[in-house]
């Protein structure tokens, strides 16, 4: 049985093919997207997450799943059943939450 969603580790709930799965933006998160994006510091990283285009939302889908334990590649969720408005609000929540507390 699959574990539910926890809040307190600051994991976020996103529908994925018709699945939730879950979110969490871990230092692992945080590494990957820095490299992939080639941010200098989070702060420049922070910036250019301001400004994402669908790809990038990919990227950084694929960081925030394998950040949940639930690894997803950027291939696989192209091809997926995800809401676009919902995977940006997801993606803004899981942040808010591990930095905002």
């Amino acid at each position: 049985m699959r574990e539910p969603c926890n809040a307190a580790r600051g994991e976020v709930l996103l529908g994925i093919d018709a699945r939730a799965r879950r979110l969490c933006v871990t230092l692992g998160a945080l590494a990957e997207l820095e490299a992939a994006f080639d941010a200098a510091s989070l702060a420049e990283l922070g910036e250019r997450l301001g400004q994402l285009t669908a790809s990038d939302l990919l990227t950084v889908l694929a960081a925030l799943t394998a950040g949940g334990g639930e690894a997803m590649s950027t291939a696989a969720l192209a091809s997926a059943r995800i809401d676009p408005k919902a995977a940006a609000s997801a993606v803004a929540e899981a942040f808010r939450v591990a930095f905002d507390g």
